[in-house]
């Protein structure tokens, strides 16, 4: 293979955050409390609405990981694997998985590239047919997860695996085409001869114009029939997203106040 295809996870081969989407797996084993739910779910707002900068992708992702300590690598693929069905299958874009399999028609690689854990994008790649993944790498000692990253795959790091992934496979990165919906992925982008943007956040459309980059908009699903798992409702959620939003007004008011002094 002298080419491959690289495709982000949320948001651009999943209409949202797998891991979110997987919040209510995780709470169901009590590894999440309904606050840290709520929590995530107003993250995962103020995301689509902002767009999701290197900096709160590399702190939220940090974050998630605490909840996985103590438990083991076995008990996580089981909680994915539960989980691929009713929950992760049911968001699979169309139009995305339909460009995978024609790169892999033409003899290319087709690869998840993503900060999502790589037990889940391992999960998908498989369900899926894709080539293999990439993704965030959680430190195991004495058979348990840490909760802290040994590769937390996001901004650059994207890229450098992917380069050190190049290399080993024999890719020529200027034949190789990558998908993405976030600014925060730039560097990977960047990267190969053929970018193309997903859905994009604000910055990334606003780059994508300038460069002249193809800009996909997908809204179909793959499997509408498949079963979907409808979350837990959290209670206290608007009461937070309110306080939410007051809160990043305020933040975004001041600072335009501190850009005119």
């Amino acid at each position: 293979m002298a080419a491959a295809a690289f495709f982000d996870l949320d948001r651009t081969l999943l209409r949202r955050s797998s891991a979110l989407a997987l919040a209510g797996s995780f709470r169901d084993r009590g590894l999440l409390s309904r606050r840290q739910l709520a929590k995530a779910a107003l993250m995962q707002l103020l995301f689509v609405a902002r767009g999701a900068d290197a900096t709160a992708v590399q702190r939220v992702a940090e974050d998630g990981l605490r909840i996985l300590r103590g438990f083991t690598p076995d008990e996580l693929r089981a909680l994915v694997a539960s989980a691929l069905e009713p929950v992760l299958k049911p968001l699979v874009y169309r139009d995305p998985l339909a460009l995978a399999r024609e790169h892999k028609q033409r003899g290319e690689g087709v690869y998840i590239v993503s900060a999502a854990l790589q037990e889940i994008v391992d999960a998908l790649a498989s369900e899926l047919d894709f080539d293999g993944a990439l993704g965030t790498v959680c430190e195991v000692e004495n058979g348990v997860y840490t909760g802290h990253s040994v590769r937390a795959l996001h901004h650059v790091a994207k890229a450098l695996a992917v380069r050190e992934l190049a290399d080993e496979k024999g890719f020529d990165l200027a034949a190789c085409t990558a998908y993405s919906d976030s600014a925060s992925d730039l560097p990977f982008l960047e990267l190969v001869g053929h970018p193309v943007v997903v859905n994009p956040d604000r910055d990334l459309r606003r780059i994508a114009a300038d460069r002249g980059w193809p800009v996909l908009e997908v809204s179909a699903r793959e499997y509408p029939h498949a079963r979907r798992r409808v979350p837990p409702v959290v209670f206290g959620i608007p009461v937070l997203l309110g306080a939410a939003v007051v809160s990043w007004r305020y933040s975004r008011s001041r600072e335009r106040r501190s850009s005119l002094t």
